[in-house]
């Protein structure tokens, strides 16, 4: 594997964490919204990654919704509640939308640590010559 290999390999890591990260800082912004009953509540987005098709790297093969069922939370003063009280809203567990985050925020650091030593590497090579 050459440098400019080990870097594009890297920077396709680099963007399925940062998609992963939208991810999670969106399911987090919008863990508490409501809803009325009649609707669907906020759908989580997991953001599904796979190899890349050339072999070189990783993408984002897509991004899964979590259930619109929701929860049910009983809040008679808010202006969405239906009859008995009732408003939906996601079912999203804020401990692991933060471990999620911690992990990919890890991995998008380590995949930048490759491309800062390959540039290194780069870089020291070509001052062999001088």
């Amino acid at each position: 594997m050459s440098i400019f290999n080990a870097i594009g390999v890297a920077g396709t890591g680099v963007t399925v964490y940062r998609k992963w990260l939208d991810a999670v800082s969106d399911n987090i912004a919008n863990m508490n919204n409501t809803s009325r009953t009649s609707e669907g509540a906020f759908q989580a987005r997991y953001v599904q990654a796979r190899s890349a098709q050339d072999g070189n790297g990783a993408e984002v093969a897509g991004v899964q919704l979590g259930s619109a069922e929701g929860i049910l939370a009983y809040e008679p003063d808010n202006p969405l509640a239906d009859a008995e009280g009732y408003v939906r809203r996601p079912d999203i567990d804020m401990g692991s939308q933060m471990a999620q985050m911690i992990m990919a925020q890890r991995s998008y650091q380590a995949n930048l640590s490759v491309v800062d030593r390959a540039r290194d590497a780069y870089t020291a090579a070509i001052n062999l010559g001088k």
